[in-house]
C-alpha cells in the first residue's frame, strides 16, 4: 500500500495520468483495474479515471509493493554544463538566452548537456526544485529554438506556469521576433509571406511551396528590413507560425536565405564570410494575452530583449562584408 499526499504542481491531473507518471511500474491495466474495483482512492472514497486531482489530495494504492517501488533518484541534470544566461526570472518562469551549439533538449547525439537539463540543475542547486518532492512534475522548456540558433527560450517552473503558457503561445498570445541577416536586397521592405511547409524526418528538413500539398502545414512570416549593407540585409522576423526550420526556409525559399545557413542556403554564397552557422537570434518577446491569464496577469503587455546580438552589432558597425 501507498498513500501521497498530491502536492501544487500533481494538481489538476487526471488520476491515471498522474499514476502513470508517479508509477512507471505500474502496468496500465492493473491501475485501471484497481481504480474499477476501488483499490485506489482520492480522499478514501471511490474516484474514477478521469478525475482531476486537487492540492492536499490524500491518493491510497493498494497493490503489491514491487509496482509501486520507485527507484533510487539518478538526477541526470546533474551532469549538464552550470552555464546559464538568464534575462529574467521570478517565481513562476525564466527567460533564458539559449547559446549557439547548445540543444534545448536531448536528442540521440547529446543527452546530458542541454539547456533543458542546465535550468533544472539551476533550480535544483538554488533549492526551487527537488524531484524527490514531485510526484510527476519538472520544471520545462515551453518553446524551442534549433541548436545553431541563439536567443530567449521561456522555461516554466510550475505545473501551473507551464500550462498556462503552453496555452497561450498555442492561442498566439506570446508575440515572438528574431533578428537575422539575408543574403540579397529585399524587393520589398516590410512584408508578410505565406506558404506551405513539409517536413521530412529522414532528411531532417523543410521544403516550402506555394501550393497545399498533402501533409504540408501553413506558415506566415512576417519581416521588416532594419538595414542594407552590400548584398546583406538585416530583418527583424514576427514569427506569426512556429514551424521546424521555418524562418530559414521561407527566407530561402523566395532568395534570401540567411547568412551562414547551409542547410537551406548555399556553401558559394556563405564561402569568404566567416560563418559557419545561421545568421538567427530570437532576440525579443512580448507577452500579448488576450485572455485571462491567471496568476501570470502580471506578465501582460510586458517586453523583454536582449542587450546585443552579435552578429547585429557587427553589421550595423561595418565589421562584415
Amino acid at each position: 500500500m501507498k498513500q501521497l499526499t498530491i502536492a501544487k504542481n500533481d494538481a489538476g491531473q487526471r488520476v491515471d495520468k498522474f499514476l502513470t507518471k508517479a508509477f512507471p511500474n505500474l502496468p496500465v491495466s492493473m491501475m485501471y483495474k484497481n481504480i474499477r474495483q476501488k483499490d485506489i482512492k482520492v480522499n478514501r472514497k471511490r474516484c474514477t479515471i478521469s478525475q482531476r486531482l486537487e492540492e492536499g489530495d490524500i491518493l491510497t494504492i493498494y497493490a503489491p509493493d514491487e509496482f509501486l517501488e520507485q527507484a533510487a533518484p539518478v538526477y541526470e541534470f546533474m551532469h549538464a554544463g552550470t552555464k546559464l544566461d538568464i534575462v529574467y526570472e521570478d517565481e513562476h518562469l525564466m527567460l533564458l538566452n539559449k547559446p549557439v551549439g547548445l540543444l534545448v533538449h536531448p536528442d540521440s547525439n547529446e543527452y546530458r548537456d542541454t539547456l533543458l537539463f542546465r535550468m533544472q540543475r539551476y533550480l535544483f542547486e538554488k533549492g526551487e526544485f527537488d524531484p524527490a518532492d514531485e510526484a510527476s512534475f519538472a520544471p520545462a522548456l515551453v518553446n524551442r529554438i534549433d541548436r545553431n540558433t541563439c536567443g530567449i527560450v521561456i522555461a516554466a517552473k510550475t505545473a501551473a506556469a507551464l500550462r498556462i503558457l503552453n496555452e497561450k503561445l498555442r492561442r498566439r498570445e506570446i508575440e515572438k521576433y528574431y533578428l537575422c541577416l539575408v543574403h540579397g536586397v529585399m524587393e520589398k521592405k516590410e512584408d508578410t509571406l505565406h506558404g506551405f511547409l513539409e517536413k521530412n524526418e529522414a532528411q531532417n528538413r523543410v521544403y516550402v511551396s506555394n501550393k497545399q500539398e498533402h501533409g504540408a502545414r501553413t506558415i506566415a512570416t512576417r519581416y521588416r528590413v532594419l538595414e542594407e549593407r552590400g548584398d546583406l540585409s538585416l530583418l527583424e522576423i514576427e514569427l506569426l507560425t512556429g514551424r521546424t526550420h521555418q524562418i530559414r526556409a521561407h527566407l530561402a525559399s523566395i532568395g534570401h536565405p540567411l547568412l551562414g545557413d547551409g542547410k537551406y542556403g548555399t556553401n558559394a554564397l556563405n564561402k569568404g564570410t566567416g560563418f559557419t552557422k545561421q545568421a538567427l537570434c530570437s532576440y525579443r518577446l512580448k507577452f500579448a494575452f488576450k485572455s485571462d491569464a491567471e496568476e501570470l496577469e502580471y506578465l501582460n503587455g510586458k517586453e523583454f530583449s536582449l542587450p546585443g546580438v552579435w552578429f547585429a552589432d557587427d553589421f550595423r558597425a561595418g565589421k562584415l562584408n
